[in-house]
């Protein structure tokens, strides 16, 4: 099982890593993805997720989730074939964590999808977009 620490690192990078994993046939648990960020101004980040969320009708969907942790766990998904049978079961092998569960084996952070790597990036943390996209506060 490999183990990764999503703190200050960008989404779409260690989702990648994360999606090919599971792909070849591991199981990837992910940890601390409230910390985890979204690069960009705040303002377009919020209109570009808004809009999805404003899609279809209330009842039909598309239905987003607002926990920090099935919200990183659904955008995996889109790195995913899960319209094919072993997209789905690499999708089963992939399991997020909000906080920092007691999970046996060491977590190791990627570093080419640390945040601070890139000088004047502009951010928000996954955590502050689900809590302005409607979900609880998590602590």
């Amino acid at each position: 099982m490999i183990i990764i620490d999503a703190k200050d690192a960008i989404v779409g990078r260690f989702a990648t890593v994360a999606a090919k994993k599971a792909l070849l046939g591991e199981h990837v648990a992910i940890i601390n993805c409230k910390d985890a960020v979204v690069t960009g101004k705040k303002k377009a980040i919020i209109a570009h997720w808004n809009e999805k969320m404003d899609r279809g009708a209330p009842r039909q969907g598309p239905f987003f989730p607002r926990l920090s942790d099935r919200f990183v766990r659904k955008m995996i998904r889109g790195m995913l074939p899960y319209k094919q049978p072993r997209g789905r079961d690499a999708y089963k092998r992939i399991m997020c964590y909000s906080g920092d569960p007691k999970i046996e084996g060491t977590a190791f952070p990627i570093e080419s999808a640390n945040v601070e790597k890139i000088p004047g990036m502009q951010y928000m943390r996954i955590g502050d977009l689900v809590k302005y996209l409607g979900g609880k506060h998590e602590e």
